[in-house]
This record gives structure tokens, sequence and C-alpha cells, in this order.
């Protein structure tokens, strides 16, 4: 963040003691934040006696707990609607942003070497596509050998935001596959897809089957050194999945140019930009009746987007466009207690913070 950026931040939030008392909040929802919130909190405990607790599930179940006010914050892949935010007091905003990567188990084709296109995949999950060998896969990969092996296509058998932006990629590519299927936190996959629960069970079970393909977050990926295979972006550049990529689709959205977060970052255009890019957004109440901890829970996020640039990066996920940050900023100002007072927490205390 700019210096100029950050005074001007400053000055939307009126100057307050800091206070770093020791303080449990918890929070829950997408697997795929699990890396970022740990990180980001294992940074933060060198500055703040918080203790941040956050359980995995999904990012429906995030948004559950955190409207039944069971955690502090709830945590989901998908921008809530305008009307979710309503009915449930809710303030939604971006914390990094990611991407979902399909990856393989094909023997004798490492990582990089197979390239699909969003058409491609659409056949391939819905079963049109059943054999590596079929000649529309064959056709894009010119030159590499692929086994007559059978496709074991592994989904998501719960409902997750993973699955609403890959099937919302999907729907972009294919329309047979949006009015076959659409895009949802959860589908009704075509038969003879293998649902597993989980992006643990999708990882486990890639790696028991020779010829599965599934799709995971990035840092699944990553983490666990599965093979992936490129994609045709809308430029016609086959790419693979980078943080570069991830920020060329952000940067050529209405996310940098409006500061307008609520747009899915899917299939945008950009000659580097990765087609399934995606962001992870947290959920707060808008009134507070455990203001100590709403505070604290402003103050972590406040703080991973003023200083934890590195711990952002030392993830597989990439930091915010300023103006984002700075819409941001204002919004979490309109958090208040149950009698209606702001809550006490100051945007300059965090700028000093070091």
């Amino acid at each position: 963040m700019s210096f100029k950026n950050k005074i001007l931040f400053a000055a939307i939030v009126a100057v307050s003691p800091a206070t770093y008392a020791q303080t449990q909040v918890s929070g829950a929802g997408s697997s795929a934040a699990e890396i970022l919130y740990a990180s980001m909190a294992a940074s933060y405990s060198k500055y703040a006696q918080v203790n941040v607790k956050y359980q995995p599930s999904s990012s429906t179940d995030g948004l559950q707990q955190v409207k039944a006010r069971k955690v502090d914050f709830g945590a989901t892949d998908v921008a809530l609607s305008a009307d979710e935010r309503k009915s449930g007091k809710l303030l939604c905003f971006p914390t990094a942003v990611s991407g979902i990567v399909p990856i393989i188990n094909l023997p004798g084709v490492t990582s990089g070497q197979l390239k699909l296109t969003g058409e491609l995949l659409a056949d391939i999950f819905s079963r049109k596509i059943t054999k590596w060998n079929d000649p529309k896969v064959q056709a894009v990969n010119a030159g590499l050998t692929l086994p007559a092996l059978p496709i074991t296509v592994v989904t998501r058998l719960d409902s997750s935001g993973t699955t609403f932006n890959f099937t919302d990629y999907l729907s972009k590519s294919s329309p047979e596959w949006k009015a076959a299927y659409g895009s949802n936190y959860s589908v009704t996959w075509a038969a003879g897809t293998t649902p597993v629960k989980g992006s643990a069970g999708v990882v486990a079970a890639l790696r028991q089957t020779a010829g599965a393909i599934a799709y995971v977050d990035y840092q699944y990926a990553s983490k666990n050194k599965l093979n992936f295979a490129l994609l045709k972006n809308r430029d016609g550049k086959f790419v693979a999945p980078s943080g570069a990529g991830f920020s060329s689709a952000m940067n050529n959205s209405g996310w940098a140019t409006k500061g307008a977060y609520e747009e899915m970052l899917t299939d945008k255009p950009g000659a580097a930009s990765w087609p399934i890019t995606a962001s992870t957004f947290a959920i707060v109440p808008l009134v507070s009746g455990t203001p100590d901890n709403a505070v604290a829970v402003i103050k972590f996020f406040t703080w991973g987007f003023v200083h934890g640039d590195a711990a952002v990066g030392g993830t597989a996920f990439v930091r915010l466009p300023d103006n984002v940050q700075g819409r941001i900023f204002g919004e979490l100002t309109t958090i208040t207690d149950t009698a209606g007072a702001p809550l006490k927490w100051s945007l300059a205390d965090m700028l000093k913070m070091r």
C-alpha cells in the first residue's frame, strides 16, 4: 500500500487507544482460506495477544455459522449477494485472491504438459469425454502421447465455494454446461463421477486413481505437489496457475478499476490471466453483541491488509489492490455494537503497528 493511501485510509477512522488484551476469536468456513488465515494468525500473534481459531469446513457452513453468531467471522469463496448481506445483517469483504486448478493423475504426463480448454473441461466433467486419448483432447495436445485410459472424474460431494467458482467458469465456457448444470455451491454431477467430501478427500481420491482428474484450490495443488493442467485463457494463451496469473485476472476486472469486488474473477481477459481466478471473503456481523471480539477481528484483518503482505505472499494468495482495501476500511467503520455505537478501534493504530 502506498504511503499516500495509508494516510487517506487513516483519515476516515477516528483515532482511539490501541488495546491488545489477550482475546480469543473464532472463524469457520472455506477450506481454501485455512492456509491464509493460519499464516496471518501466526504473524499477527507476534504483535497482538490474539488467538485466532479457524475451523475449515465449507463456504456455506461459514455463512451459516456467522449468521447464527456461533463464530466471530465466517469465510466464503463467493461474495454474498446484497439480499444475503441485508437479511443477515452482515458485512462481506475479500481478504486475498487465488485460483482453482484442474489436477490430474495421468501416468507419463507431468505437471504443465497437458493442455485443456474450458470446453474440454466441461465435456470431461459432464462425461461426454471419457477417455484420455479422445480425439478432442489429443487435438489440443499435439506431440503429447495420451494413454487409452478411462477418465475418472473426482468431484466435490459437499457444498463448496471451490465448486461455485469452478462451475461458474464452466458455465462461461460452455452453453451446454450452463444449461444442464449451471453454477452453484453444489450441483447434480453427471452419472459416473466420483463425489468425495472436502478438498483433502479430493486430493486423496486423485492420488489413489490413475487416470483421475479433479479440481482444488491452488494452495492444495501446490502444498501436495499435484500435477496440474494448463488452461487456455480468454486471450487464447495456455497458462499455468500462478500469483502473476491471479493478479492479471484481478487487474483486468472491476476490482482494480472500480473496487467492485462482488464481480466474479473467472474468465477475465489478459495474456497472463488464469481463467479460474477466485477470492476468499470474510463475513462479519454489522451489529455485534460481542464488541471486544468484533474489534479483535477487525484489527486482525486490517493488520493483514496494512502489514500482512509477507504473510499473504508466503501462501498461494495475492494481495488486494489499494482501492479495494480502501473500500473495505470504510465499510468496517460501519460496524456497531447493539446500542448502535461505533466500535472503538483505529486504523491509525494499525498503520503504526510493525
